[in-house]
């Protein structure tokens, strides 16, 4: 039985999750470590795939990584602990959708296995904002085109920022206040934090809907969708598997055969 393991290495967390056909078994989200070993990832992968299935044998896989000084470690972690060798998203690699960025090996592996995921899951033209360590949006035109689009600081980015740079505020917890106005420096701190990040993806898809003129459909994703997702007013979609799926189908497209040892 086929198994295709995808994974996306984040700055600051791993998406992983487990196909078989077109069905996702099952998915987790780990601490991308920096300094961590191939080993410890390997034996790391086998605890999360045992508590799915016990022995389960995966047979292909697929990666993509924004984290380029880890991209050798995962990549020998999962040729050692499966001996599959994984297809990376990068140059090369078949996307079925038109890419008009000026340098596309620019593009991050995981802004591309969202367009892809999103065109064939939703309605183009498309605007997909994905709240991670960065907030990124990715803009698709009507004809199925990926024009390009914006990148700014992700919610814990910011707000790691001002903790650090301002010797009188708190660290908080993001939680959501009553209202805006508040009347703690706690309070004050979590309404400026996460209504200025509603604030500013809404105000950045309207403004691309201005720039653009065109019926976007809005698909929101990423680590952190969960804090603010369903407080924006410019949002259609949720999907906190998108990049996941993505990764799926760059596989199929590529039909890659992966070298087994």
């Amino acid at each position: 039985m086929e198994r295709l393991f995808v994974l996306d290495v984040g700055n600051t967390n791993t998406s992983l999750g487990v196909y078989q056909g077109d069905c996702l078994l099952a998915s987790w989200r780990i601490r991308t470590e920096h300094r961590v070993t191939s080993d410890e990832l390997g034996l790391q992968f086998r605890i999360l795939l045992s508590t799915l299935e016990p022995s389960l044998q995966v047979t292909h896989c697929i990666l993509s990584c924004v984290v380029p000084p880890l991209l050798n470690t995962f990549v020998r972690a999962i040729e050692t602990y499966f001996k599959v060798s994984p297809l990376v998203v990068g140059p090369g690699i078949k996307t079925g959708i038109p890419i008009r960025y000026e340098d596309p090996r620019e593009l991050g592996a995981d802004r591309i296995a969202n367009a892809v995921a999103a065109v064939h899951r939703y309605q183009s033209p498309l605007i997909i904002v994905d709240l991670g360590t960065a907030t990124t949006l990715s803009v698709i035109d009507d004809a199925g085109q990926y024009l390009g689009g914006a990148i700014a600081p992700g919610l814990m980015t910011g707000a790691t920022a001002l903790f650090e740079s301002a010797s009188r505020l708190p660290q908080v917890d993001m939680v959501w206040p009553h209202r805006l106005v508040e009347r703690s420096t706690t309070l004050s701190m979590q309404a400026g934090i996460l209504f200025g990040a509603v604030a500013m993806v809404d105000g950045l898809v309207h403004r691309v809907k201005r720039e653009l003129d065109l019926p976007f459909h809005v698909v929101v994703t990423g680590g952190l969708s969960h804090l603010i997702a369903d407080r924006l007013e410019t949002v259609h979609h949720i999907d906190p598997h998108l990049t996941l799926e993505g990764l799926r189908l760059l596989w199929a497209r590529n039909t890659y055969k992966p070298r087994t040892s």
